[in-house]
C-alpha cells in the first residue's frame, strides 16, 4: 500500500495541526500551509513524518497553486486535501469600517477554499481517485446574530462542497464537508461564554480522519452537536428570532492585520 499523502491548510494550530498530527501518527507524508512561517516550522519540527511547509495566505491563488504543484512534483498523487484554513470575527453591517472584515472573511473562508482544491482536481480526475474536504461550521445552518459575515461564509462554503461533490463524483472523487461545532482552538479561546460539547482538537482530528476515511458526504461533529443542527433546520424563522434574541456573542473588534 503507497503512503498516503495529505495537504491541509491552516495547518500552524487548532484543527489543522491537530489533523497533521494525527496523521503522522500514520505516518502519512504531510503538506502544512499556514501564513505564519514561524508556526509552521515548529509544527513540522514536530511531526515524526516527511512534511512539506508552505507560508501563503490562502487569499493569493497562485501562491497555493505553486505549492500545490511543488507538492505533487516531489511526492506524487495527493490523497487528501482538507480546505481548514479560516476566520472568525464579529460584525455588524451597520457598521462601515466592518465591511473589509466581511471580504476578509468570505475571501479566506469561502475562496480560499476555491483556491486550495482547484489546482488538485486535473490530477485527481486524471488518477481516478482522491478526496477532497472541507471545513464548514454548525454556523453555516441558521444565521446567528453579531456573525453574518461568518455564519455566511460558511453556509455559502456548504453549498459550494454540496456543488462539487455531485460535479466530482463521475470521476471517482470524493467531497466530504465536515460541520464542527465548538472545538477547543485559538478561534474558540476568545469566546466569553459557555460552548456546548466543547471538543479537544486531538478527539476531533480522530472524527475528522474517520469521517474522510470513510468518505462521508456530510456530517457535523460531535454527532450532540449533530443532533441539535437537525433541529436547527426546521425551527420557523419566527421562533428562531425568538431563541437567538438573546444569545451570546462574540466580542466585536477590527481586525488590524488585514
Amino acid at each position: 500500500m503507497s503512503q498516503l499523502k495529505v495537504f491541509i491548510t491552516g495547518a500552524s494550530s487548532g484543527i489543522g495541526q491537530a489533523l497533521a498530527q494525527h496523521y503522522a501518527k500514520e505516518g502519512a507524508i504531510i503538506g502544512l500551509v499556514a501564513r505564519r512561517a514561524d508556526l509552521l516550522v515548529a509544527v513540522q519540527e514536530s511531526l515524526p513524518t516527511e512534511t512539506a511547509i508552505y507560508a501563503l495566505d490562502v487569499r493569493d491563488a497562485e501562491a497555493l497553486e505553486q505549492a500545490a504543484l511543488d507538492f505533487i512534483a516531489r511526492f506524487g498523487a495527493t490523497d487528501v486535501v482538507i480546505a481548514n484554513a479560516g476566520v472568525s470575527a464579529s460584525t455588524l453591517t451597520e457598521n462601515k469600517d466592518d465591511i473589509k472584515t466581511f471580504q476578509a472573511v468570505i475571501d479566506i473562508n469561502l475562496l480560499g477554499m476555491v483556491h486550495t482544491f482547484q489546482p488538485f482536481i486535473q490530477f485527481m480526475k486524471q488518477a481516478g481517485k482522491g478526496s477532497l474536504v472541507g471545513i464548514a461550521s454548525v454556523a453555516g445552518i441558521r444565521g446567528l446574530p453579531g456573525a453574518g459575515t461568518y455564519s455566511a461564509s460558511k453556509a455559502a462554503v456548504i453549498s459550494y462542497l454540496e456543488s462539487l461533490r455531485v460535479e466530482l463524483s463521475p470521476n471517482g472523487i470524493s467531497v466530504t464537508t465536515i460541520a464542527p461545532g465548538y472545538i477547543k482552538t485559538p478561534m474558540t479561546d476568545i469566546n466569553e461564554y459557555a460552548m456546548p460539547f466543547l471538543m479537544a482538537p486531538d478527539v476531533a482530528a480522530k472524527k475528522f480522519a474517520q469521517a474522510i476515511a470513510k468518505k462521508s458526504r456530510f456530517i457535523v461533529i460531535p454527532w450532540q452537536m449533530g443532533c441539535l443542527t437537525h433541529l436547527m433546520r426546521f425551527l420557523p424563522p419566527w421562533f428562531w428570532d425568538y431563541v437567538m434574541k438573546h444569545a451570546p456573542r462574540k466580542a466585536h473588534a477590527n481586525w488590524d492585520w488585514l
